[in-house]
């Protein structure tokens, strides 16, 4: 097969641009930047602290997305000026430039391409992640808490701030569970395909024999709820359990029993949360996961309707999607889409964009099908 020329690639990248420039809407980016700057210069606006935090968000994310996507455009522009420079200056080492910046454009605008992908109703919203050691004893609780410095630090990569709600710490080592947001827009849409259980084969470090263990993780990950939202509770169907926040080895984060816990009877789903001092701001915190868990399951409910009525089968997400191979060699592969990474310490450290790329197409892909 004959190379494409630069010439057609750049050609064709100008295009892919056109319709990514398209999809995002830009003279309605620049819009809503300038109404969030006029909101954010406003002197009242941090006498609601929990509304100032999302329009500087907000605005923060849109000038990035902004920018960047006019930094690929002005990209593009130049390279074709240098590609232009080498053919009239018959100057190799200027082409060679220009392939290489080339090959780093089409890159950048493959990954931008992704978010145009995602256009779910809940996607734009901020993510919600709680994550479960599940089979596998000390093993499984040490790699739950690995993964959760796995998304943790993925998410401080791109800059995209956290906020961890409660985490149940293991006796031996590890944690039971942990919640945790990531509040950027399109964090969802971003992370929902992380669904499912993550599974790591290794030589246990809690093993006298050093035997080769399988410890399995699961991660949960629904949208943020938002006031527009509205999920049905009854106060009666609620059992509110407080106690005093803990820190791992049993070691007390504070001395009042500040920490909520909200179990819903109906669903069985069991929240918590203790990382405020008050338990009034715990348990405000702990219910706004339950809608957010609610509001996902009454969302998968009517899906699986809708999927019923057309005669298709439903989707699920939730089973094995991950392996994370440290011994006898050492590969990270998603069993969904195939792609596999010879670097399990990269991945760990939260080198996943390579995987959640590939699964946002895949999902795609799953639900245009």
């Amino acid at each position: 097969m004959a190379a494409i020329e630069p010439e057609e690639q750049l050609k064709e990248l100008g295009s892919t641009l056109t319709g990514i420039e398209q999809v995002l809407d830009l003279d309605g980016m620049r819009r809503d930047i300038a109404e969030l700057r006029e909101q954010s210069a406003d002197p009242d606006l941090w006498n609601d602290q929990e509304r100032a935090q999302t329009v500087t968000r907000r605005l923060s994310y849109l000038e990035a997305e902004l920018s960047r996507v006019e930094g690929l455009r002005q990209r593009h522009d130049d390279i074709a000026t240098l590609y232009e420079l080498a053919q009239e200056m018959d100057d190799a080492d200027t082409r060679g430039e220009a392939d290489e910046e080339l090959a780093s454009l089409q890159k950048a605008v493959q990954q931008l391409e992704v978010r145009t992908l995602m256009s779910g109703e809940y996607d734009a919203r901020e993510a919600l992640v709680t994550i479960n050691a599940q089979a596998g004893g000390v093993d499984a609780a040490d790699w739950a808490e690995q993964l959760q410095r796995m998304y943790l630090r993925w998410a401080e990569r791109h800059g995209y701030p956290t906020e961890v709600y409660d985490t149940s710490y293991a006796e031996e080592a590890g944690i039971k569970s942990t919640t945790f947001t990531v509040r950027a827009p399109y964090a969802y849409g971003t992370l929902r395909g992380e669904h499912g259980t993550h599974r790591l084969v290794r030589i246990s470090p809690f093993d006298n024999q050093g035997r080769r263990q399988t410890s399995f993780a699961g991660l949960d990950v629904v949208p943020v709820v938002e006031q527009s939202d509205h999920v049905d509770i009854d106060e009666s169907e609620l059992r509110v359990d407080v106690y005093r926040s803990s820190g791992p080895g049993g070691q007390g984060v504070n001395t009042t029993d500040s920490a909520v816990r909200i179990t819903h009877i109906p669903s069985g789903i069991v929240v918590s949360c203790q990382n405020e001092r008050s338990q009034l701001q715990n348990k405000a915190t702990a219910m706004n996961v339950l809608q957010a868990k609610l509001l996902e399951r009454k969302r998968q409910e009517e899906a699986e309707k809708m999927s019923a009525l057309r005669g298709e089968g439903t989707s699920s997400w939730g089973t094995q999607i991950r392996n994370y191979v440290l011994h006898p060699y050492q590969i990270v592969k998603d069993l969904r889409t195939g792609v596999e990474v010879g670097n399990p310490t990269s991945v760990l450290d939260g080198d996943i964009d390579e995987f959640i790329e590939a699964e946002i197409r895949w999902m795609r892909q799953q639900e245009t099908a």
